[in-house]
């Protein structure tokens, strides 16, 4: 099942100090080895984050957004992709980028988008929505994404 990963696991991932580390760090390093396809605009929007909001100097945040880039499958959006995502702002009350995130990953084929953005649980045109800070998700995450080290 093929899977994309919002900015914000991404970004967590990445800095220790925050909370939501562990289990953040543990979701990427699965989906490394899985079927996983990051867009470009999470990887824009954890060099944004990482630079304006976390405090890394850019030339930190560069390297550490090369290094996930250079580890996944990476697709761009699409002129049909906008269309999707004002369709999924009017008609379904997402945020604009949100929806934008969905149209994007949704074309590449994911069915799975985690994130924690609010719209946990919720499923939009084969796509489901699920945050990987809630306990609850745990199965669902794991049949998406095996842990390290289990058998295929």
């Amino acid at each position: 099942m093929r899977v994309s990963l919002d900015a914000n696991i991404l970004v967590y991932s990445l800095q220790v100090e925050e909370r939501r580390h562990g289990i953040a760090r543990d979701i990427v390093a699965r989906a490394i080895g899985a079927d996983c396809v990051q867009t470009l605009q999470s990887l824009a929007e954890c060099f944004n984050a990482l630079v304006r909001k976390r405090g890394f100097a850019p030339s930190l945040a560069m390297a550490q957004v090369e290094r996930l880039k250079s580890r996944f499958m990476v697709e761009a959006a699409m002129p049909e992709d906008f269309d999707r995502a004002m369709w999924a702002t009017r008609h379904h009350h997402f945020a604009f980028w949100d929806a934008m995130l969905w149209a994007t990953a949704s074309r590449a084929g994911c069915r799975v988008l985690l994130s924690e953005d609010g719209h946990d649980g919720r499923k939009l045109d084969g796509m489901t929505f699920l945050s990987p800070f809630n306990a609850a998700n745990a199965p669902l995450i794991e049949l998406a994404l095996p842990p390290l080290g289990a058998d295929p």
